[in-house]
């Protein structure tokens, strides 16, 4: 491990998400030196000060989307999976994010693109993506507390992918083409179909092809002795997803 690198740190059913540092991680198991994870390798074991066992882990996205604070209900991993591939998001690729919640999308982008400015209006939601992003050990998420629908207009920089999860997604239609690269891709988040709507009126009346409203609907197996079927426990919905590409 270096200094500052973020690891997962999982045994007895406890997980934490922790950097290494010189600071110490108090539990209810003991206290975890974390500078003894300088110079450690993954699948190592650390050990509190009370003789309790954690296995080091690769810290990967997963396991922050289930261990992170939260503000509300953030995007899924369905439909993280389905924005990646439908964009075809790479390395190469700079990303505007708004709406940034928790900052659980802008995490997953950041994992993959070269750079994420992401932008909350809402300060209470603003410290918990601040503190997630900070936790997550990513330097190439610029986060910006303010209103996209506001701040879009002074920005001097062009993008590849534009996110958007907000309420007010299509006030910030008309004007993000001005920042977006040719065949760049827009991508919005609505969680419901008036909102979906909205945006698409919004997105008909600019200069976008390849416009494509989808769901992706996920349901888990239940396997018992009785027999196999589809989970009736788990929701399988959560929003519609909106793509719509530069000319």
């Amino acid at each position: 491990m270096k200094q500052g690198e973020a690891v997962l740190l999982k045994g007895g059913g406890k997980r934490y998400i922790v950097i290494a540092s010189d600071e110490d991680l108090h539990t209810d198991v003991g206290v975890f030196k974390l500078g003894q994870l300088l110079g450690m390798e993954y699948s190592d074991i650390i050990v509190s000060h009370l003789g309790f066992e954690m296995q080091i882990y690769h810290l990967r996205a997963a396991d922050l989307f289930n261990s992170l604070k939260r503000t509300g209900a953030p995007i899924s991993p369905k439909d993280i999976g389905m924005i990646m591939g439908h964009t075809g998001l790479n390395k190469e690729d700079t990303v505007l994010d708004a709406g940034t919640g928790s900052g659980i999308l802008a995490i997953y982008l950041g994992l993959v693109a070269r750079r994420v400015v992401t932008y909350e209006v809402r300060e209470e939601f603003a410290e918990v993506a601040r503190s997630n992003i900070a936790l997550a050990g990513l330097t190439n998420v610029d986060f910006r507390s303010g209103d996209l629908v506001k701040e879009i207009r002074s920005l001097n920089e062009t993008f590849d992918v534009v996110t958007l999860d907000m309420q007010a997604a299509d006030k910030v239609v008309p004007e993000v083409l001005t920042v977006m690269k040719p065949g760049g891709y827009l991508v919005v988040f609505s969680p419901f179909f008036e909102q979906a709507k909205e945006v698409r009126m919004a997105i008909n009346i600019e200069k976008f092809e390849e416009v494509v409203t989808l769901e992706c609907t996920q349901r888990e197996i239940s396997f018992s002795e009785r027999g196999t079927r589809p989970s009736t426990t788990k929701v399988g919905h959560t929003g519609f997803i909106t793509f719509a590409r530069a000319i």
